[in-house]
């Protein structure tokens, strides 16, 4: 049900057919982003973190390994601070991730990597005890990284600079939830262990080039300001896919919203039954490794009565194909940098 669930599920089964295991560690240092002016008192030290990653260097035995030119496939562990100990506390983390060769030579690569995981800290927001964290409310966190990585090669040793963003959030499931972002530069070390034989091809999933189906999805939400309380979260969408090859595709939904919650927020006292009610119109970019993809991209509301938030929304995360007609997903829908809430539920193509 959690995003690293699906992600080292998905990437256990490319370790079946990978080419060449390594480890790497990676020295970071960064600072915290006051994307909110509620968090200016936050940031009073650099954001100094350490990272102990397991690699796969993916073989072609598979037609996305292909298609992404062997990209390395793996998981890290997180470890270290995120600007402030003392208010934000320390910070652990663990995460699936990939990285995409942009630019691939004998002894230089440049690489996009993405990674979604679950991310731990000792000091969340307490009303007595920590009450000037209003970043994080909860102790155990959703955890994505995107970032640009080069690295020099020689033999099985390779040297690493990055630059990336990590960030922390539960998707507004407990307040205060402004979240926690970070950008980061970090120099690592790698090193790759002997080749190992590739297994036989392994049967890929089979996908029409255009689908039509139906999301239904669920969640919670805890409302604003604190004290409101929690509601469930009911939507889902008709959607429509057009893969365009290996790499993925386009998507397009008309999104259906209903917040609970609304009906019983003292903004909206004279709130109708249909008010919360919101519908959505849906563009994003599907991007497939065989089973496993990852959707990003953008909406706009189309019927938005009580507006408690911008007109335009972000959706991202991950899906997982569990037959051919049915996925599960989690996904994570945001107002720019504000999390909405997290998207659990199943897809059905017709």
């Amino acid at each position: 049900m959690r995003p690293i669930y699906l992600l080292l599920f998905s990437l256990s089964l490319c370790f079946k057919v990978a080419a060449q295991p390594g480890f790497e560690y990676r020295q970071k240092l960064g600072f915290l982003l006051a994307h909110r002016g509620l968090m200016a008192h936050i940031p009073q030290a650099p954001a100094v973190a350490g990272e102990f990653s397991y690699i796969y260097r993916t073989a072609e035995a598979k037609q996305w390994h292909q298609a992404y030119r062997q990209p390395l496939v793996g998981g890290t562990l997180f470890f270290g601070s995120v600007g402030n100990n003392e208010i934000l506390g320390r910070y652990l983390g663990l995460y699936g991730f990939v990285e995409l060769p942009i630019v691939k030579l004998k002894h230089y690569r440049l690489d996009f990597k993405f990674a979604t995981g679950l991310g731990y800290t000792n000091k969340p927001f307490d009303p007595i005890l920590n009450p000037e964290n209003v970043a994080i409310g909860s102790r155990v966190n959703a955890l994505m990284c995107f970032a640009l990585k080069q690295s020099w090669r020689w033999n099985n040793t390779a040297l690493t600079f990055g630059i990336d963003m990590t960030h922390f959030s539960n998707a507004s499931y407990q307040m205060p939830n402004l979240g926690i972002n970070v950008p980061f530069l970090s120099l690592g070390v790698q090193r790759f262990f002997e080749e190992r034989a590739v297994e036989q091809k392994q049967t890929e999933l089979e996908r029409p080039d255009l689908t039509f189906g139906a999301t239904a999805i669920v969640s919670a939400k805890e409302m604003r300001p604190l004290g409101v309380g929690r509601y469930p979260v009911y939507a889902g969408n008709l959607f429509a896919r057009k893969y365009f090859g290996p790499k993925g595709g386009l998507e397009a939904s008309l999104d259906v919203i209903y917040k609970m919650g609304l009906l019983s927020h003292p903004s909206y006292p004279q709130a109708a039954a249909l008010d919360p009610l919101q519908l959505g119109l849906f563009m994003g970019y599907v991007q497939s490794f065989d089973r496993l993809h990852f959707i990003y991209g953008a909406g706009v509301y189309l019927r938005d009565v009580l507006q408690p938030d911008d007109s335009i929304y972000i959706r991202l995360g991950s899906r997982y194909a569990l037959t051919k007609q049915l996925e599960a997903l989690m996904t994570l829908k945001t107002h720019y940098a504000k999390a909405d809430y997290m998207e659990f539920g199943l897809a059905y193509h017709f």
